[in-house]
């Protein structure tokens, strides 16, 4: 035999030469919960060894990120109270915003803030957007959405993220930002975002679910992936600087054809869904925890992600270092 491919798979220094994925783990991103209160670490039931934090006490979760080489956090917040129009979304002291202000004095720019724009957290409803009867007025919400980002600009963020899947939000929120001089304030689009089964333990943690109905009018329907290129091209064509697939493992296909198809990076969010069945299935004793995340995650970069948005951020970050990812 001439052709011999377990040449290349020898030993641990040959395949490390010859692998064809390098993940970088400057490219992940971890997802950090603030409620409004003071001095408060709650832990989350449904996603286990995540936490709500208080903005007086997210200190503690950036130490931890920082000590695992993870610098860069994308912020979600929960108010304690929410009405019709998610006011506390666009609030100049929303919990968002205070925790944009405690990390941005305690760490300057040696942590990049990345922050959720949506309004489903806020809305007593628990609907993405402001109510026309029971359905979500797109163009009415744009300028919600605009404001938010725009506060969370004021307030300090290097990165907003528009995850609310109106047509024509990236286009509203740049257009604000640079109106505002934020020209320089990067859009992260989660310009394909699916209606998924995925998120259950997230909207337990972030108390977002809907108090009626679906978001299947406005978030993606699982059958498409033409439909994801449209998106995402809008969302390139509007202003964005990055787009996101979100969920990932399930949408492999969808995050290669994404990255294929638009000259900007790709990023992809595992989303707490698929945190939550490893977690549970590592408990069982059915999996190795660690042997899943490494390979779980090294599939999302193989798929073509440039960005990685993970609950298992800091033990990606380690596993990259450590050569077994």
């Amino acid at each position: 035999m001439i052709e011999r491919p377990r040449r290349l798979r020898a030993n641990r220094d040959i395949r490390e030469m010859v692998r064809e994925t390098h993940p970088n783990a400057k490219g992940l991103i971890l997802p950090l919960f603030l409620k409004e209160g003071t001095n408060e670490k709650e832990p989350i039931g449904s996603l286990e060894g995540h936490f709500h934090f208080t903005p007086d006490r997210v200190k503690e979760a950036i130490d931890e990120s920082l000590e695992c080489g993870v610098n860069k956090v994308i912020l979600f917040g929960i108010p304690q109270e929410k009405d019709e129009v998610g006011s506390g979304a666009y609030a100049p002291d929303g919990v968002v915003q205070q925790g944009i202000r405690a990390i941005r004095e305690a760490y300057e720019d040696s942590v990049y803030i990345i922050t959720d724009v949506c309004m489903c957290e806020y809305t007593s409803h628990g609907h993405c957007g402001i109510l026309n009867g029971q359905y979500v007025d797109n163009d009415k919400t744009l300028k919600y959405i605009s404001k938010t980002a725009l506060s969370h600009a004021q307030a300090g963020a290097d990165m907003v993220a528009p995850s609310d899947m109106m047509d024509g939000r990236v286009g509203a929120i740049r257009e604000a930002l640079d109106e505002n001089g934020f020209e320089n304030t990067a859009i992260m689009s989660y310009a394909v975002k699916y209606a998924s089964a995925f998120y259950g333990p997230f909207r337990d943690a972030a108390g977002s679910a809907p108090s009626f109905g679906d978001r299947k009018s406005y978030q993606m329907d699982y059958h498409n992936v033409r439909e994801a290129v449209k998106e995402a091209r809008l969302d390139e064509a509007e202003g964005a600087d990055i787009i996101m697939v979100k969920p990932a493992l399930s949408y492999l296909d969808v995050i290669a054809k994404v990255h294929e198809n638009t000259v900007l990076p790709t990023a992809a969010y595992s989303v707490s869904g698929e945190y939550a069945m490893i977690k549970a299935a590592a408990e069982a004793g059915l999996v190795d925890e660690y042997g899943i995340v490494c390979e779980s995650a090294l599939s999302i970069f193989r798929a073509g992600a440039d960005i990685l948005i993970s609950y298992y951020a800091k033990e990606i970050c380690e596993a990259i270092r450590k050569g077994d990812i």
